[in-house]
């Protein structure tokens, strides 16, 4: 069986490698990115089963990659896990207030980790999206 491929996209290296070794022990094939522009130059490239995105990020923010996802006809179906310090009531708060400046409404994440995650929580989660 082939194993899924897992994009992560998150500008530490300690958590790009947490995250990486988790999934890969796991099973799954991780790819990383460490900015906005990097992951969403990889996602077209590898067309992941899964993204997990970090909200935080220099150059390409997180914010600004999840909605050129949700835009893009080829990457729009993929699901992403957001994984941020910052509380998901504020992202989703970000979201709405984004959402009515541009005139542009995307769907709300797949699902949404406050940092630093738990191992048991994001492995549900990826299991969960990706139905293995």
């Amino acid at each position: 069986m082939k194993k899924k491929k897992i994009l992560i996209v998150d500008d530490e290296l300690d958590m790009r490698t947490f995250l990486s070794t988790l999934l890969e022990t796991t099973g799954y094939k991780p790819v990383v990115a460490s900015d906005g522009l990097e992951g969403i130059r990889k996602a077209r490239q590898i067309k992941p089963d899964l993204i997990v995105l970090d909200v935080m990020m220099p150059k390409e923010a997180g914010i600004q990659m999840y909605r050129d996802l949700r835009v893009d006809s080829e990457l729009k179906d993929i699901p992403v896990i957001m994984l941020s310090g910052i509380a998901k009531k504020t992202f989703f708060h970000s979201q709405g207030v984004l959402d009515a400046y541009t005139g542009q409404s995307v769907r709300e994440p797949d699902a949404y980790i406050e940092k630093p995650p738990e191992a048991e929580e994001l492995l549900q989660s990826v299991q969960g999206l990706l139905n293995t």
